[in-house]
């Protein structure tokens, strides 16, 4: 391993020599001479630095766009020669969208650690946008996401599939309701994801399928505020059944289902594209694929 760019990465994503220093195990000084040794080399600075802050030059950012995918290579090229004498084992970087990753994802990764204890599974939450772009940049060995994609790096296969149903407060006039046309909902605030999460990309297809508008529309950042919402009677939404059992059991929302609109849509693992896996990938796979299968989960 180069380790002046294994250097210069860490004092990148610390924002600190100091903490770089401590992170490496390895003095200040050689910390800065790593650096030095660098902009020597490409004879370009590739640092702004002061006491307060470390900055990237131009040159610096396309260093450590390219370090980052190199050492990323060179921890899966050890990872791979170890799994050819050894038993799976060390940490396993999962990135999941929401849905999944926060209803779902834990019980599962408890089952896996029982059978599989020497695999250290760590655990990163992001919308499906993002976990994709993570998987893109070498920062994820696998990434679970919600909705429909195709990109030309990634290996993107359906496990599961998962029901979506409208939510409102337990006091509002619908929750009486079991069923309701779409086209009744224009003068309701619709409460919903963020673009680039699954969800939205559900309730975006739903609404262009049927030529649907809302009147008012407002976008939050998880699941957890939007139950809150609208348990608070700041409008209505449209979830996973997963999201809400809670909340169905406490009876401070209820549910409907849109007529004729039955919102259905995948979860999916998504990989990188490549001649082999981590041993620790292919394990973890082979166990979601025989604890789920395409049914609907419920």
């Amino acid at each position: 391993m180069d380790y002046h760019l294994l250097t210069f990465v860490t004092v990148v994503d610390k924002k600190n020599f100091t903490r770089a220093a401590e992170t490496l195990h390895i003095s200040q000084s050689a910390v800065t001479l790593s650096i030095k040794a660098l902009e020597k080399d490409y004879d370009l600075k590739l640092l702004d630095r002061n006491n307060k802050y470390v900055r990237l030059t131009k040159a610096g950012e396309i260093l450590y766009h390219h370090a980052k995918k190199i050492l990323s290579h060179y921890d899966l090229m050890n990872r791979l020669i170890d799994d050819l004498s050894h038993s799976a084992s060390g940490i396993l970087t999962i990135g999941s969208s929401y849905t999944f990753g926060e209803y779902l994802l834990p019980k599962l990764i408890s089952q896996f650690n029982g059978e599989y204890p020497l695999i250290k599974p760590n655990i990163s939450i992001r919308n499906s946008r993002r976990i994709i772009s993570k998987l893109l940049r070498g920062e994820l060995d696998l990434g679970i996401v919600e909705g429909v994609m195709e990109h030309p790096k990634l290996q993107i296969q359906p496990f599961a599939q998962d029901e979506m149903v409208l939510i409102v407060s337990s006091k509002h006039p619908l929750a009486v309701k079991q069923e309701i046309k779409l086209n009744d909902l224009h003068s309701e605030t619709w409460i919903i994801r963020e673009e680039g999460s699954g969800t939205r990309q559900a309730i975006n297809q739903l609404f262009s399928t049927n030529n649907f508008s809302p009147n008012e529309i407002r976008s939050f950042g998880s699941s957890q505020i939007i139950k809150e919402s609208v348990e608070a009677g700041l409008g209505i939404s449209i979830l996973s059944i997963h999201t809400i059992r809670k909340e169905l059991e406490l009876k401070t929302l209820s549910t409907l289902r849109i007529k004729n609109n039955p919102i259905i849509r995948n979860f999916c693992y998504v990989i990188p594209k490549m001649d082999f896996q981590p041993k620790s990938v292919d394990l973890f796979l082979t166990f979601l694929q025989n604890s789920y299968t395409l049914d609907v989960l419920v």
